[in-house]
C-alpha cells in the first residue's frame, strides 16, 4: 500500500484544552484566588476565555482593573491552587494514541501553550508523555498568544515553513495565533471556547472529540 504523503511536517498542540482536561480546573483556581484576596470573582464564562493565554494576561482579562501589584498576589494563588489540585485532572481518553500515531508518521511534535515551563516540564516529566514531543514553548518564556512568535520560534527550530505547519487549540487565542502566523489551524470543541466562537476563525476543522481529531488528522495531516 502506497503511504499518502505529509501534509504538515510540524503540529503544534496547546496544552490545557486540547490534550489535558483541566478547562473546568483553571476556571476553579482563578475564581478561588479572587476569593482568597478579596476581589471580584469573574462568572465561569470570563474565566474560561482567558485559558491559554499567559497568566498574566488571563488574570487581567479575567479580572480587570485592580492595581497592579495586586495581579502577582492573584497570580501566587492561582499557582498554590492549581499545584494542590492538578494531579485531579489527566489527558483527553484517545490522546496519547493519538500522539504515538502522528509520532509513527514522523511529523515533529510541539505544544505552543499558555502555561508556564514548570507546569508544562511537570505534565511533560511523566512516563506517559516522556519522547512524544520534540519541541515546546511557553508563556513565560516568549511572547504569549494570540502574538506568533511561539509558532515562529518552533517554526524556525526545524527549518519548517509555515505552509508545512499546522496548529491544533480549544481557544480563539490559539487560533489567531496561527492566522498570524500564517499557519493553518483546526480547532477542538471540548475545551475552553465555544464552537461558534471557533468556527468564526475558520480553522480547516472542529473537532469534537479525540477520536473526531485523531481521524481527521490521520486522513489530512
Amino acid at each position: 500500500m502506497t503511504t499518502r504523503p505529509r501534509r504538515y511536517d510540524l503540529i503544534a498542540f496547546e496544552w490545557d484544552g486540547t490534550l489535558f482536561d483541566s478547562t473546568a480546573l483553571i476556571v476553579r483556581c482563578i475564581q478561588q484566588s479572587c476569593r482568597d484576596i478579596g476581589v471580584p470573582v469573574p462568572d465561569d464564562e470570563r474565566a474560561s476565555f482567558v485559558i491559554g493565554l499567559g497568566l498574566h494576561d488571563a488574570l487581567q482579562h479575567a479580572v480587570p482593573g485592580l492595581e497592579a501589584e495586586r495581579y502577582p498576589e492573584l497570580g501566587l494563588r492561582y499557582r498554590h491552587h492549581y499545584l494542590a489540585s492538578q494531579h485531579q485532572i489527566s489527558l483527553f481518553d484517545g490522546t496519547l494514541d493519538m500522539l504515538r500515531a502522528l509520532k509513527n508518521r514522523h511529523h515533529w511534535l510541539a505544544v505552543a501553550t499558555g502555561k508556564s515551563r514548570r507546569g508544562l516540564d511537570e505534565a511533560l516529566g511523566t512516563t506517559q508523555m516522556r519522547g512524544l514531543f520534540d519541541a515546546s514553548r511557553t508563556a513565560d518564556e516568549t511572547f504569549s498568544k494570540p502574538h506568533p512568535r511561539m509558532l515562529q520560534e518552533l517554526m524556525a527550530e526545524f527549518g519548517v515553513d509555515a505552509e508545512r505547519s499546522l496548529m491544533i487549540g480549544d481557544t480563539t487565542h490559539d487560533l489567531q495565533m496561527a492566522g498570524n502566523a500564517g499557519v493553518a489551524s483546526v480547532a477542538v470543541s471540548y475545551g475552553a471556547h465555544d464552537a461558534q466562537a471557533l468556527e468564526d476563525l475558520e480553522p480547516l476543522f472542529i473537532a469534537g472529540s479525540t477520536a473526531d481529531l485523531h481521524n481527521w488528522l490521520l486522513a489530512h495531516a
